[in-house]
């Protein structure tokens, strides 16, 4: 049996239905150290909120992720103090440091990038979505084990691969019928459905249409998996034109990523 959710305490970490126009959410307001940060953040919620009307849906369908990939977790307090819920991250070992140093926040956490299945049961220590499950192993590696019986249940995006490059992340869009099986068949992982990632030599439009066909053949076999992962910083109102839940945003919102540690 499955332990219980992991899930942020707090009426700011309300999962996955978060406002992403004017409302703000979260800790206080508190000074920025990037003076920039917040009129980034305020361009990219308008924008959104253009794109939504513009596609016919309301800006509260949609999760804005940030995504903070090299950025300090002093930059994550400012963004969560800007009414920012929920983060993005894709490397291990910089998400797991993050998330301990700013446990005392109520902030839902994303880890988009792929995932080693020796780390994916040290992940779920801290993340509670992972929209990378892309591989077998990946995925039993959330399964209940003779250790841990009842290990926390997540929630789960399969990533599928838009390119012919196999080196690319993500399940072929042949195969996503068997991962969707594999997934629900741990017991341990809630799939909220698709995420994808446009190829750079395909028109986001065109790409995020194949990936809302192949989400609704996923729905087909897990009805509540209806959520759609698309769209980053320069494609994310072709995302929401075709139906996206979750946007994976970051430069635009957080400014030049620094080098890698």
């Amino acid at each position: 049996m499955a332990g219980e959710s992991r899930r942020p305490t707090g009426t700011a970490a309300t999962p996955l239905a978060r406002r992403v126009g004017t409302g703000v959410v979260g800790p206080p307001s508190a000074p920025s150290h990037d003076d920039g940060l917040e009129a980034r953040l305020a361009s990219v919620r308008a924008g959104i909120a253009d794109a939504a009307r513009v596609a016919g849906r309301s800006p509260d369908e949609l999760t804005l992720v940030v995504v903070t990939k090299y950025h300090p977790a002093s930059l994550v307090r400012e963004l969560a103090a800007l009414g920012v819920t929920d983060v993005g991250e894709n490397r291990h070992q910089e998400a797991q440091a993050k998330a301990a140093e700013l446990a005392d926040l109520p902030l839902t956490w994303h880890f988009v990038g792929q995932l080693q299945s020796k780390k994916a049961r040290q992940a779920r220590r801290y993340a509670h979505v992972v929209q990378s499950l892309d591989r077998d192993s990946v995925v039993d590696a959330f399964a209940p084990t003779a250790a841990e019986p009842e290990p926390p249940v997540i929630d789960g995006f399969v990533q599928v691969n838009l390119t012919d490059d196999p080196g690319r992340g993500g399940v072929r869009p042949d195969a996503v019928e068997a991962m969707v099986e594999r997934v629900l068949g741990t017991g341990t992982i809630r799939l909220r459905g698709v995420m994808a990632v446009a190829p750079l030599d395909e028109e986001p439009r065109a790409a995020f249409a194949r990936l809302r066909g192949i989400s609704e053949r996923v729905v087909s076999l897990a009805p509540a998996a209806t959520d759609i992962s698309a769209g980053m910083s320069g494609d994310y109102a072709e995302a929401i034109a075709a139906g996206a839940t979750h946007l994976r945003i970051g430069t635009a919102i957080t400014g030049k990523r620094p080098d890698a540690p």
